[in-house]
């Protein structure tokens, strides 16, 4: 199942697995430490960002490392800046009116 980068970031445990990525490569085991849950839990995220493109993994010797991919957030930055445009229009009017009154 093909699946698009709104979905990586829709659970807070994939944007800290994800944080954690943006700093360091890291084994699915190093990241199951940072987390309340199962491996397989962790696995499970790591499978779901594996889809969505906002990971990739290298193999090393036994280990598997994966790295976040910054480029494919930028759908992200994309899709928002629509947003960022619409509300440095709203803080503007207001703040003509603030000055107004």
């Amino acid at each position: 199942m093909k699946r698009d980068v709104f979905q990586a970031v829709a659970d807070p445990t994939r944007r800290a697995i994800l944080s954690l990525l943006a700093l360091q490569a890291m084994t699915p085991n190093a990241l199951a430490t940072h987390f309340d849950t199962s491996r397989q839990a962790v696995s499970k995220h790591i499978k779901v960002l594996s889809e969505c493109g906002v990971v990739r993994q290298q193999q090393t010797g036994r280990e598997i490392y994966y790295h976040f991919n910054p480029q494919k957030m930028k759908e992200i930055d994309i899709w928002l800046e629509r947003f960022r445009l619409l509300w440095a229009d709203r803080f503007d009017q207001l703040d003509s009116l603030l000055n107004d009154l």
